[in-house]
């Protein structure tokens, strides 16, 4: 009874959450007047569908509907609240463009052929083979998760490719020592963005590089890194969070159940079945090892392929032109495809069973698949309000007689603005160009760690935000429910950047990596002895 309770207040809390924004809304709509573009265009209520969703998707711990309600909040304020104008700008300008868009498109054919690889080297036996060598080398907790993180850093090409792969390979290995899907979805995520957004190689390098007009984009990248303070902090974060065995806030109760033999914590878990699977008593560890490595090398060779780089062009410009989606989606083909033959020659399958798991490798994407399709349509309705020309316009004004305090000021920009649209590359776009045109050669110093700063706060945002396409993937490679993620990784991820942001202040006055870097080292490390301790003493 009281459950039922509990999820009526939930239902009425996000309808009266929606109920009230409405009116405030219509106001606002009346008094801007009509024009070509929408009423709300480029105001701050460009930022309220994401929020919404946001908001809702935490109260009622349902991600599906809080989605699609922040895309219709979206829908109405775009067509000023008319029924017929919202319906055709959520599905046309929405779902369909999201759908329609190439790159988009090239995401989802890489997930359905990588979750077909996932599907073949379980039934193969390479997961459970490597599963089993993996408990007699590695027999602690500790080790499992360090070897997760190793993985996760070595894997640092993209990290799509990154959150699926790590979390195919590990997922056996953390089960059998009783790590909680949510403490490898965390470790997942936390080898993701931040280690990519501090790889020169890396698509994410290339995006970056990308946006800096009228600068060696990928020289600016490489002397940006030291200043990465959220992506480093993460980093240390998590190896200490693993070396010191402690955990805090939702995660430790996760990780209470999982020793306990419960990994998910959520009654009757979607992948629990996926959990259990069985697997082919011939498979050996070479069966996970040889699709892995096919698909690290055939995802380089499409990505440099896409840059160029069989038309002359050196390696790194290469991947700087690369196009992530076109090279993964054509990689991921090719592996697949040398994984068939491979696993044809060696007797572990027949080709009838190596095509069944198509439809089962496109089963366990649906929900990623899903929560993607709908994030995308919100990242849409949120362009067409004009998000990115508020905050640009909002940036602008403020650069002026806070030159010391815009690294942090930039770094809480960006962390809101990745949170609220759940892209990082999105908040790439809109804030490095203002920081070129802001400094430009003015001064070269505070320039370079602003666009720290807006790389680190794109990331932090993406690391907290539940309508993140990373932290999709995460939450897909691990097998994990994504609102247990999403609410189990967002006090750690806050500590990090709330550390970060007092060292983007210093590092705004003192403009030394070699001096900021470490009082961030101590500061993490001195949060984490202080959590240890109280926990100590609380026990």
């Amino acid at each position: 009874m009281r459950t039922k309770k509990s999820k009526l207040f939930r239902v009425l809390l996000a309808v009266s959450v929606i109920a009230t924004l409405m009116p405030i809304a219509a106001m606002a709509s009346e008094a801007d007047g009509a024009a070509s573009q929408p009423t709300m265009y480029a105001t701050f209520w460009a930022l309220i569908p994401p929020v919404v969703a946001i908001v809702l998707a935490l109260i009622t711990k349902e991600v599906y509907s809080s989605l699609f309600i922040g895309i219709l909040v979206g829908g109405l304020f775009y067509s000023g609240f008319s029924l017929e104008g919202t319906i055709t700008h959520v599905f046309q300008g929405g779902f369909l463009t999201a759908l329609c868009d190439s790159y988009n498109m090239g995401i989802l054919i890489f997930l359905v052929i990588l979750g077909t690889m996932v599907s073949l080297m379980n039934r193969a036996g390479g997961s459970t083979a490597f599963g089993n060598w993996a408990s007699k080398h590695i027999r602690s907790r500790v080790g499992v998760q360090l070897a997760t993180v190793v993985l996760g850093v070595l894997i640092f090409i993209d990290d799509y490719f990154n959150c699926l792969t790590v979390g195919s390979v590990m997922r056996p290995v953390t089960d059998k020592q009783n790590v909680s899907r949510a403490k490898l979805a965390y470790l997942i995520d936390a080898t993701a963005a931040p280690v990519c957004i501090i790889a020169p190689i890396s698509s994410w390098a290339a995006a970056v590089s990308g946006f800096v007009e009228g600068e060696d984009g990928l020289a600016l990248f490489i002397r940006a890194i030291p200043y990465n303070f959220y992506a480093l902090l993460t980093v240390v974060m998590m190896v200490a969070l693993i070396v010191m065995k402690v955990d805090f806030g939702p995660m430790a109760k996760h990780e209470k159940n999982a020793l306990k033999g419960d990994l998910f914590s959520t009654p009757n878990p979607a992948f629990k079945d996926a959990a259990v699977e069985g697997a082919n008593a011939k498979g050996r560890v070479i069966d996970l090892i040889v699709p892995i490595v096919s698909l690290v090398i055939c995802c380089v060779i499409g990505m440099i392929y896409t840059g160029g780089f069989f038309e002359g062009a050196d390696f790194v410009t290469a991947f700087s032109n690369s196009d992530a989606s076109i090279g993964l989606a054509v990689g991921s083909f090719f592996a697949f495809v040398i994984t068939i033959i491979f696993y044809l020659i060696r007797r572990v399958m027949n080709f009838r069973d190596c095509m069944s798991c198509l439809p089962e490798g496109f089963k366990a994407m649906v929900p990623a698949i899903l929560i993607l399709t709908m994030a995308w349509t919100l990242k849409a309705m949120t362009d067409s309000l004009g998000a990115k020309e508020f905050v640009a316009a909002s940036m602008q004004s403020v650069a002026g007689g806070l030159m010391n305090l815009l690294p942090a000021i930039i770094f809480l920009v960006g962390c809101f603005l990745a949170f609220a649209t759940g892209t990082s590359w999105g908040t790439f776009g809109i804030l490095i160009p203002i920081v070129v045109y802001v400094f430009g050669d003015s001064n070269p110093t505070l320039m370079i760690i602003s666009i720290s700063a807006c790389m680190a706060g794109a990331v932090c945002g993406d690391h907290c935000s539940p309508i993140s396409d990373t932290t999709i993937m995460a939450s897909a490679g691990a097998q994990c429910d994504h609102v247990n993620h999403v609410s189990t990784q967002l006090p750690y991820a806050i500590c990090v950047a709330v550390i970060s942001f007092i060292t983007y202040i210093i590092a705004g006055f003192v403009r030394s990596a070699w001096i900021c870097l470490p009082i961030g080292i101590v500061l993490t490390l001195g949060f984490l002895f202080l959590v240890k301790y109280l926990q100590k003493r609380k026990n």
